[in-house]
């Protein structure tokens, strides 16, 4: 049985004696329901994870022992962002969580033309703070010690506007490409993929063309109309299978 995993953001190392973060504690103590001695793993976001032991243990308080760090990663072989225009309802936290399970190392939440939720200001910062909790602890649940980044909610053709990454892959699904996965060049080892998927109903006409003139290459995911908490996830599948880890024999991190 596998150990529960907590992330830590703060200074790590062997035979440190600490405090638990709250919300650690909290999930710990409440949830888990872990007593003094039972063993835990902790990371940093850094690369690595810590075993550790409770060595005291209160309401509100949990303190640790780390006994010693592993040299443990299962980050893919190549980088792959996701670029997600606004999804209503909960489909965005599942996607956040998905794509943190199927290796993402950045998710940008872009709001686009189509997008039903609109956010800003003070609402669109704490819905962004959201994200990057349920991207720690998708992290916590599949292994992973790098956190991926959650970057503030910009617009999408502002976004498309910055320059783009040198030697990226950028790729958008578009039915009815003459295009597929397994028909464009792969990247090279180690590279950098950026996938970006439409709201509910799509990329608008516009946002497809400024996307194309950003680097953009339209590609299809066979010949059905995927909804778009389907087609992230499908693709970032799919681009694992022929690209990364998903593959028998590939390198890891």
């Amino acid at each position: 049985m596998s150990l529960p995993r907590f992330y830590c953001p703060m200074p790590l190392s062997a035979h440190l004696h600490l405090d638990l973060p709250e919300s650690a504690a909290r999930h710990a103590c409440r949830v888990l329901r872990l007593r003094q001695g039972d063993d835990l793993v902790l990371f940093d976001g850094d690369g690595g994870e810590y075993v550790a032991r409770i060595a005291e243990l209160g309401r509100e308080k949990v303190s640790v022992d780390i006994l010693e760090w592993h040299d443990t990663e299962c980050e893919a072989p190549i980088n792959i962002t996701l670029v997600q225009a606004l999804q209503s309802g909960e489909k965005m936290d599942m996607t956040v969580q998905k794509a943190v399970e199927l290796g993402v190392v950045r998710i940008v939440p872009v709001a686009s033309r189509r997008s039903v939720v609109r956010l800003d200001g003070e609402r669109a910062m704490r819905r962004v703070e959201h994200w990057r909790g349920v991207a720690i602890s998708a992290c916590e649940q599949c292994g992973r010690n790098r956190v991926p980044e959650v970057p503030a909610l910009e617009g999408l053709e502002r976004w498309l506007g910055k320059p783009a990454s040198k030697g990226a892959l950028r790729l958008m699904l578009a039915p009815g490409s003459a295009l597929t996965l397994d028909s464009i060049t792969p990247p090279a080892p180690g590279g950098q993929v950026e996938l970006l998927i439409g709201a509910e109903g799509g990329l608008a006409p516009e946002e497809m063309e400024m996307a194309a003139l950003a680097g953009f290459i339209s590609v299809r995911l066979g010949p059905r109309i995927l909804r778009t908490e389907t087609a992230g996830l499908a693709a970032l599948a799919a681009i694992q299978c022929l690209w990364g880890d998903f593959r028998e024999g590939a390198d890891h991190v």
